[in-house]
């Protein structure tokens, strides 16, 4: 009877390895977010302060998960930062290098080190070895994820951005998240869906200005959604701004769980197997 109570329990039993107790801080799986503005979402933040944003958006996907353990996301993303900024400017010392207990850096660049590297395709693998060196010394247990950029202005500069992603987590032997499939189905449902509005108030016709008040922000009408664009779709550049709109960092982390729940399985999730029940020794 004892050996079948022991096989009911351990069969039942899901129990986290003994890995996950040094890895995890403060009882949960640490994720670090690096990355721009396609990270941060500094107007969604603004225009939306209780969000929910990116960050908790992941967090709340891998909760549903109720295999996981608790996850605690860290969204460290800036608008306009590259990479060799990140370093240079002392931020990642500030803000990075001391995070207790980190488990997995996603980390996504290239918009802006395209935009204001320069020589970016020699420059930009260098700095992103600099950074991984830097990670490696201060979060030794952490796995190191290699994340491509998202659709954002013409699909060529996505392409060749990209490719340096590729090869740089080819060349460093790390994993690449690739995003960027994902969000590009998702813009077939309609092309402006997942960016905010953000256009100058002195191009916003005269007349219609009063009534965009509500809209303006720091000299610009800035909005999340579709509202207004049956009075000004028709305006050049009203669409231009390609940052993500809640819905859009809500595609970044449906995606993002999506790859990230079976990696943190993998790890710190072990299913007790049962013990093998041991037969009598056959008698001649």
């Amino acid at each position: 009877m004892l050996h079948r109570l022991l096989f009911a329990v351990a069969a039942a039993a899901v129990l986290f390895s003994s890995s996950a107790a040094s890895a995890e801080h403060d009882g949960k799986v640490q994720i670090l977010l690096l990355g721009d503005s396609t990270t941060e979402g500094s107007i969604p933040r603004l225009m939306t302060p209780e969000g929910p944003h990116l960050e908790e958006v992941i967090r709340s996907l891998l909760a549903e998960e109720k295999d996981l353990p608790t996850t605690n996301v860290i969204n460290l993303g800036l608008s306009g930062e590259y990479i060799q900024r990140l370093l240079e400017s002392g931020r990642y010392d500030k803000v990075a290098a001391k995070l207790p207990g980190i488990d997995y850096v996603l980390i996504r660049y290239g918009l802006n080190d395209n935009a204001r590297r320069e020589n970016f395709p020699e420059n930009f693998p260098r700095d992103y070895h600099d950074l991984l060196e830097r990670l490696r010394r201060d979060h030794p247990k952490a796995e190191l994820i290699i994340t491509t950029v998202i659709p954002y202005g013409d699909e060529a500069t996505s392409t060749k951005i990209n490719m340096l992603n590729r090869n740089v987590a080819d060349a460093e032997k790390l994993p690449l998240f690739d995003i960027y499939p994902r969000y590009a189905e998702e813009l077939k449902q309609g092309q402006n869906m997942l960016n905010y509005r953000r256009f100058p108030l002195e191009k916003i016709p005269e007349n219609r200005r009063e009534f965009v008040k509500p809209f303006v922000r720091s000299g610009s009408v800035i909005v999340l959604d579709n509202r207004l664009d049956p009075h000004f779709g028709g305006l050049p550049g009203w669409y231009g701004d390609r940052h993500p709109n809640l819905a859009g960092y809500h595609v970044i982390g449906d995606e993002t769980a999506k790859y990230l729940a079976p990696r943190i399985r993998d790890r710190f999730v072990t299913v007790a197997k049962p013990p093998v029940e041991k037969r009598p020794a056959e008698t001649k």
